[in-house]
């Protein structure tokens, strides 16, 4: 009984890092189109980390915190969400977010030069073979003439780019500092520090606030799903799998998400795939496979989404 429990809780959890984060670009899509960029995160990293530090007080967690682990979470939070999210959900206003997903799944690729930069990290064959058709596959991406001729895509584009230095970074940072041991309470401090600092970037650009009752019913239904689902439960299970799976397992979700999120925009949104756009992703999720071969997904953050 204890084992089939677990089974269906492994399955709910892959079902959350798989379907759950890779809708999450249509839902900022969808948000972002209607509400400002950086208000949007604000709110939704704010009201999560609410929920997360009410949740840990009901089940008992502590959730003290040491002036250098609220200094380290401050600078986590700076890194994967208000910058590294918030300015993602600028670049939507401008790019699609199946081809947002797409370029965002070239991250192993940018935390494995990173490494190789700032710590003398070997590079190994087979992640070699996995650099050259990362880079192959983001210029197919970025080259086709449908994308760069749009407004301001290509600005996003790089922004996302820079987007994914400020991940890779992140990921390296989180990985040495003192940090609260409580994954989820690490969560709630990151993404209140996160979210404070969105809230400030969206005052000084002027962004203009307004009550969730204005919205329309297509952003209402979004934030909540990217508060609660996106940004609580999907990063959870992440979490959980990481100790009861292997983490290649887990690690399958980079391959996943880009795909849900090309067919969901898609389906909702009306977005374009071309042909080039399937054969960008079959050689840049090859090159991201040939990676994740020899690295464990600890690299990777997944508060982008």
């Amino acid at each position: 009984m204890l084992k089939s429990k677990n089974g269906l809780l492994i399955i709910l959890a892959f079902f959350a890092i798989y379907v759950i984060w890779g809708s999450t670009y249509m839902l900022n899509k969808v948000a972002v189109l209607e509400l400002p960029p950086f208000k949007i995160a604000a709110i939704r990293f704010l009201t999560a980390s609410l929920i997360i530090f009410i949740i840990a007080k009901i089940v008992g967690f502590d959730i003290s915190i040491t002036a250098r682990q609220l200094k380290n979470t401050a600078i986590a939070g700076f890194l994967f969400l208000t910058f590294g999210n918030g300015v993602v959900v600028w670049a939507l206003r401008y790019v699609d977010s199946g081809i947002t997903a797409l370029e965002i799944s070239a991250q192993p690729l940018v935390v494995l030069i990173m490494m190789r930069i700032l710590q003398g990290k070997k590079i190994q064959t087979m992640s070699v073979i996995g650099v050259i058709l990362g880079i192959i596959g983001i210029y197919l991406l970025v080259s086709q003439k449908e994308i760069i001729t749009k407004e301001n895509t290509v600005i996003g584009m790089l922004m996302i780019f820079t987007c994914m230095l400020s991940w890779a970074y992140g990921s390296l940072f989180v990985a040495k500092v003192d940090l609260p041991k409580n994954y989820f309470v690490n969560t709630g401090y990151q993404m209140l520090t996160g979210g404070i600092m969105l809230a400030i970037t969206s005052f000084s650009f002027g962004e203009e606030w307004s009550m969730p009752y204005t919205w329309s019913t297509n952003v209402q239904w979004s934030m909540v799903l990217l508060i609660v689902f996106g940004s609580i439960i999907a990063f959870t299970s992440f979490n959980y799998l990481l100790k009861v799976v292997s983490p290649e397992k887990v690690a399958t979700s980079t391959y996943v998400n880009p795909i849900i999120a090309l067919i969901l925009g898609w389906q909702f949104l009306d977005e374009h795939i071309s042909t080039q756009s399937i054969i960008a992703a079959i050689v840049l999720l090859t090159g991201v496979y040939f990676i994740n071969t020899k690295r464990k997904l600890v690299l990777f953050s997944r508060f982008r989404k």
